[in-house]
């Protein structure tokens, strides 16, 4: 929009012009508000409705297929947590680790125990039976003969054929028979071990599954252990 003003000039007569007269004379100052109506307005950007709902639609699916995506993941994460958890496994390091103690107490003192040589499973209903090769060096020679490691369960179990109740125990390997003791070094169960004459790595300590049941080995002989 233009302002059409007079501008008179030095000869006297009144010309028309159609721009504002910004110089002017000092006592004819041009105020904002004269300038203001030179500028246009600004132009609004519109959009159409549908645009506007497309995009709120878009927003709130992209949101909600998050959220379904993050629910999936939580509820796949828990099944297989609890799968894990109630299925029958031998026991990893970290198992071990949490479980396996640094000393036992085995007929009136305290030997070190071998984590490196320790073994054991988990039963359906999360309970344990683990075992691990001891130091023996503080005992009588006697003691050292059949004390070679230490046994902890909380199921009752099947040793070779011979009852076993939930217990600490001591155990070892005998040149004829496998022997376990209460911590008194009182002799509560004995069985005949099996040799694995083909077993190509032997280990001091292991235990290996077995159909229903599993393979206590140290070094190549070896006892069955089942759930009783």
């Amino acid at each position: 929009m233009l302002v059409s003003v007079i501008v008179r000039t030095a000869y006297g007569t009144d010309e028309r012009t159609d721009y504002p007269n910004l110089v002017g004379k000092a006592n004819k100052s041009v105020r904002y508000s004269e300038l203001s109506i030179l500028r246009p307005p600004p132009e609004r950007v519109r959009f159409p409705v549908s645009f506007l709902t497309l995009i709120r639609s878009e927003d709130k699916s992209m949101k909600n297929l998050r959220l379904a995506a993050t629910g999936t993941l939580v509820a796949v994460l828990l099944t297989v947590a609890l799968a894990q958890k109630a299925a029958p496994h031998l026991l990893g390091g970290d198992e071990l680790k949490s479980v396996v103690p640094a000393e036992f107490f085995f007929r009136g003192q305290k030997a070190p125990t071998q984590l490196r040589n320790a073994t054991g499973f988990q039963t359906a209903d999360g309970k344990v039976t683990f075992g691990a090769l001891i130091d023996a060096s503080g005992y009588s020679t006697a003691i050292q003969q059949k004390y070679q490691g230490m046994l902890v369960t909380e199921s009752k179990l099947n040793l070779g054929g011979s009852e076993l109740a939930p217990g600490e125990y001591g155990f070892g390997f005998t040149a004829d028979k496998f022997v376990v003791m209460n911590v008194a070094d009182q002799d509560i169960l004995s069985a005949p071990y099996q040799t694995d004459a083909e077993l190509k790595r032997a280990m001091p300590l292991k235990m290996v599954e077995d159909g229903a049941g599993y393979k206590l080995y140290a070094g190549k002989k070896w006892v069955a252990v089942k759930l009783q």
